[in-house]
């Protein structure tokens, strides 16, 4: 079964990333596509293993196996933990409407860490383009503001909300190098401190519900398993000429 197979047969949750999922696309923007599939558990009975993810087959699209993108959800990835809380889900089956059901067990304080750990890299990278060219990429130095608000208020309420919502006019300014970039780092700043303020009170549990997701991967799994007209099909494809019995 190739990585497109995986893609196209077995996804259970597909949605729109980037800047149309945080309310900041312009005429020129991209559609990032991510999603997750659910391998087939007959194929990690087999040597080789499924991939854990795979980039295409679309342009900028790109999937997370299922375990994988719990196993990410569970360290509090950025990168995973917003593709959850996307406003424009494009696909979704019975399995992905479970994962979805799962997204507060992911939340935990412990995005504090991952997001800040994300956007120290992130400006050090800006940082070197101010010194290196005089100005930052003004598009990467708008998400890092967005991702910055969108964990301070994540801390603060709970909730994890990736729309721009009234920030987008502001940020769109950032974009286009209208805000000088002292300003643009003096905002960086305070939404930083202002996520640093909220940790100590806020309403997320230390640590995410990782029983709870350990949970449903297992019964997904098992599922898959007890599938055995499909399993079938997949072990023979897995080793041609060889029948299953």
């Amino acid at each position: 079964m190739t990585p497109e197979e995986l893609v196209r047969d077995h996804t259970v949750y597909a949605c729109v990333m980037g800047s149309r999922a945080f309310g900041l696309a312009t005429e020129d923007s991209d559609t990032d596509r991510r999603g997750v599939f659910r391998a087939p558990t007959p194929l990690f009975w087999a040597f080789e293993k499924p991939p854990a993810h795979v980039d295409g087959p679309a342009e900028e699209q790109f999937s997370w196996e299922l375990e994988r993108f719990c196993l990410l959800a569970l360290r509090s990835n950025p990168n995973v933990l917003e593709c959850l809380h996307s406003p424009l889900v494009e696909y979704v089956d019975d399995t992905g409407r479970e994962l979805l059901a799962l997204r507060d067990a992911f939340l935990s304080r412990a995005a504090h860490g991952t997001f800040v750990r994300y956007a120290i890299g992130r400006r050090r990278k800006l940082e070197a383009d101010v010194r290196q060219h005089g100005a930052p990429r003004w598009k990467h130095a708008m998400h890092l503001l967005r991702l910055l608000a969108a964990c301070r208020d994540l801390l603060r309420t709970g909730r994890l909300v990736i729309d721009a919502g009234a920030g987008r006019e502001p940020l769109l300014a950032v974009k286009r190098g209208e805000v000088p970039w002292a300003e643009v780092a003096r905002r960086m700043n305070r939404l930083g401190e202002e996520a640093d303020a909220a940790l100590a009170g806020s309403p997320l549990p230390a640590e995410p519900d990782r029983a709870r997701v350990e949970d449903f991967v297992i019964r997904v799994r098992r599922a898959s398993a007890l599938q055995t007209g499909a399993d079938d099909q997949v072990v023979q494809r897995l080793v041609p000429g060889r029948g299953v019995g």
